[in-house]
């Protein structure tokens, strides 16, 4: 089922000038250093000095996905990463933001877990399965190559009926390839030989707030619910 090319997307027009949003943002910031951060303060003066985040979330720059807001976590809760299309590519072929925060977060700051997080209506997917929109785009062009895998396995075995549902499985399996990716950085190899490391994968649905965990073990995509075993991607230890 063909996808809408996002360069043919008329957007809306701006609703604020550049000077409001701005101020917004400045204003927001005020907010909290006046009302949220006295509140608080015990807790930023622990982590001024050091952090132990509970978890790696590695997920799309969207501006729609908030993780703390997601999972209400707190300042010093988790090590993010933001790009693209939540993309983590292969080691040894870009060594750049993404897989030196994987290496620090692991060896610097002992996570025991890693998850990559995409989520519904990503405009990375949609450029994923229209590549002729990029053109303008070289450096994203580039960038979603380590997304590619996904495009290739839909088109190859899925007869989607609509574009939802081509946009639901392109970000599965766009999460499923960046797991596979993960596994091949030496630190979480490591790390997942010796039982030390548990990495996820999930779909953030941004207009129910449902999120669906990848399960190695039936190898689909099950709902995170209260009382259930959380699913789980990562590979049994053996050391």
């Amino acid at each position: 089922m063909p996808v809408k090319d996002p360069s043919k997307v008329v957007p809306e027009a701006p609703a604020e000038s550049a000077d409001a949003a701005l101020k917004h943002i400045v204003d927001g910031f005020l907010r909290f250093h006046h009302d949220v951060f006295p509140e608080q303060q015990e807790l930023f003066k622990k982590l001024a000095t050091a952090q132990k985040p509970r978890a790696m979330f590695i997920t799309c720059a969207d501006s729609r996905i908030v993780p703390e807001l997601i999972t209400q976590s707190s300042p010093g809760d988790l090590f993010v990463t933001r790009n693209v299309g939540n993309v983590v590519p292969p080691y040894g072929q870009m060594n750049g933001g993404v897989s030196t925060a994987i290496e620090y977060a692991v060896l610097a700051l002992g996570v025991h877990h890693i998850i990559v997080c995409g989520h519904s209506d990503c405009g990375a997917m949609r450029a994923v399965l229209n590549p002729s929109s990029l053109e303008k785009m070289p450096t994203v062009k580039a960038w979603l190559r380590h997304a590619e895998v996904a495009r290739t396995v839909v088109e190859d075995n899925c007869s989607c009926g609509s574009e939802h549902e081509t946009m639901k499985v392109v970000t599965k399996e766009n999460v499923i390839a960046q797991l596979h990716h993960l596994r091949t950085h030496p630190s979480v190899a490591s790390r997942l030989a010796a039982g030390q490391l548990y990495i996820h994968g999930w779909i953030y649905d941004i207009e129910t707030s449902q999120i669906e965990a990848y399960d190695a073990a039936s190898d689909s995509f099950l709902p995170l619910t209260a009382g259930e075993p959380i699913p789980c991607a990562t590979p049994r230890g053996r050391y």
